[in-house]
């Protein structure tokens, strides 16, 4: 039944939200982020409990505000993706508006492909679709297989519509069809902030340990193809706003997993970065930090406990509850 409620819960979001005038969409989402922060349900405490990590000097009102926010920047996100079927390539070209962008122009252009790694800020399918409509580039990205199996053939047949190629999340079936698209000078853009899996490798983040993916990395040092991480931001105008942060350069001495492991910390870093400038466009709404996860179900600090649906480890993936975990 839960899996029925949410599945029609995302389908009614795409067949109704895309119609509503922009204003209407936008009043609306800031409507029920405002009801949902008012309730201090788990993912607002959550959301809380990471930005007291990324602002560390900040009071219980400036949290309070930045939470607030939060939820505001989340609710975007969201009413853009029900409505990006919908937008013009013109409201799509204009909808993003990137800095640095030549390091994936010139990546691309070297033809070794190119590795493009995000957290969860912003919205990552409004800047796909851009580099799909405005570059004219395909790429690549992993989903997470989702129940009810509808739901998860929604979520691919709304990414395949913006131009993105997505496998499902199937381990080294995944990883080699991925290498097979860089060498041939493609583009893969993952999503990389947390990695909960016994191959997620360990990184400080903001002064305490946590896991990221190991995916990007590996791929970068077995194809050669530049790891480039990006972060995006929300600011008062109808335009999302990003960078693309320059080239993680892979490490000559060390093994493997210690080449690994030095370029997963520099990506962590640069999503560091670009977070604590815009904290509020961060959208974890779950435990990161390995400390929370430690503490156990309804621990301090842990509210919504460790069966709670997680974010993907290296790919847009499960949207999880009903309330709208983003994918």
């Amino acid at each position: 039944m839960r899996e029925r409620l949410t599945d029609a819960l995302y389908g009614l979001g795409w067949s109704v939200v895309k119609k509503l005038p922009e204003p209407v969409a936008v009043a609306l989402g800031q409507r029920i982020a405002d009801q949902t922060w008012k309730r201090r349900g788990k993912g607002v405490l959550r959301l809380e409990a990471n930005l007291a990590r990324v602002v560390p000097d900040a009071s219980p009102r400036r949290l309070a505000e930045l939470s607030r926010a939060g939820m505001r920047s989340y609710l975007r996100y969201w009413m853009e993706s029900f409505r990006l079927p919908a937008w013009s390539p013109e409201r799509i070209r204009g909808g993003f508006d990137v800095k640095d962008v030549h390091h994936l122009v010139d990546g691309l252009a070297e033809g070794r492909g190119v590795i493009l790694a995000l957290p969860h800020m912003g919205n990552y399918d409004l800047a796909g679709a851009w580099v799909t409509t405005h570059l004219g580039v395909p790429f690549t990205t992993v989903a997470e297989r989702l129940k009810p199996e509808s739901l998860y053939d929604r979520f691919v047949a709304y990414r395949e519509g913006l131009g993105m190629e997505v496998l499902p999340h199937q381990g080294g079936s995944a990883f080699g069809t991925l290498a097979r698209r860089l060498r041939a000078g493609g583009l893969v853009c993952l999503v990389a902030d947390r990695d909960l899996s016994a191959s997620g490798v360990e990184v400080s983040f903001f002064g305490e340990r946590a896991k990221m993916p190991a995916g990007p990395a590996a791929l970068a040092l077995q194809t050669g193809a530049p790891l480039l991480p990006v972060t995006l931001w929300y600011d008062e105008s109808p335009v999302m706003r990003g960078r693309v942060h320059p080239p993680v350069e892979a490490p000559g001495d060390g093994n493997r997993a210690e080449r690994i492991a030095v370029m997963t910390q520099e990506v962590a870093d640069a999503f560091a970065s670009g977070i604590s400038e815009h904290p509020e466009d961060w959208h974890m709404l779950q435990r990161l930090w390995l400390a929370d996860l430690d503490r156990g179900p309804g621990g301090a600090g842990s509210p919504e406990g460790p069966g709670s649906p997680g974010r993907p480890e290296e790919g847009p993936g499960s949207p999880g509850r009903p309330e709208m975990e983003k994918p």
